[in-house]
């Protein structure tokens, strides 16, 4: 994790060497709502995901061109795992964290005052169970909870706006989503059983940024 940190650091600085850059930097807060997935080959039917969660992060990122830069973020995911059929559900404390780089497309600015953005990358989101595990687990027979970790590629796509409320400071909305592989490695099918395939975690935020 902190190898993949310093290389995308790295990476983020030599692109933005030999040239006049716009450096900013900030963070925001929101939460997180992911997809479940389906689940079959069991007795019945479910779903295995994630609950909605808090989501806390930062960012620094630069503008190369008038209407291209790039970001470096970091973001925290409380998001508790979930096995789900019919009226009964059975939950597992649980977190993530994502790291990535971005390619940030903008538009340029009304009057100074608003711009808009997309933003489009790849990173890792690294998975992690922190329950406690029991003999027990309600719904078993769809699944079990690990007190685990796993890490997983992740695409990263998002649209934002930002709003100056000075020419240095400026609210940031945005809307992201994490793509990734289902984590079986904490979310276990028992034999027999399958999962879909992929987990979405749509993730809106507000927060502040700062230019240099």
């Amino acid at each position: 994790m902190k190898t993949l940190l310093r290389s995308m650091l790295v990476l983020t600085v030599a692109a933005a060497a030999g040239s006049a850059q716009q450096w900013e930097f900030g963070g925001a807060g929101g939460g997180g709502f992911l997809n479940s997935v389906p689940v079959s080959g069991g007795v019945g039917s479910a779903t295995a995901g994630f609950q909605t969660g808090a989501a806390l992060g930062g960012y620094i990122g630069y503008s190369q061109y008038k209407h291209i830069g790039g970001e470096l973020r970091y973001a925290y995911l409380q998001s508790n795992l979930r096995l789900k059929s019919g009226g009964s559900e059975a939950t597992f404390a649980g977190m993530s964290h994502v790291i990535h780089y971005d390619v940030i497309f903008k538009s340029t600015r009304n009057s100074g005052k608003v711009q808009l953005f997309a933003a489009a990358g790849g990173g890792m989101k690294v998975f992690r169970g922190t329950g406690k595990e029991a003999a027990y687990q309600p719904l078993s027979q769809f699944g079990y909870f690990t007190k685990t970790q796993t890490m997983k590629p992740m695409a990263s796509v998002g649209a934002g706006v930002k709003f100056a409320l000075t020419r240095k400071v400026f609210v940031r909305t945005e809307f992201r989503d994490y793509i990734t592989a289902f984590p079986k490695e904490i979310i276990t099918p028992p034999a027999g059983v399958k999962y879909g395939t992929l987990l979405h975690d749509f993730v809106p935020m507000v927060g502040l940024g700062f230019e240099m």
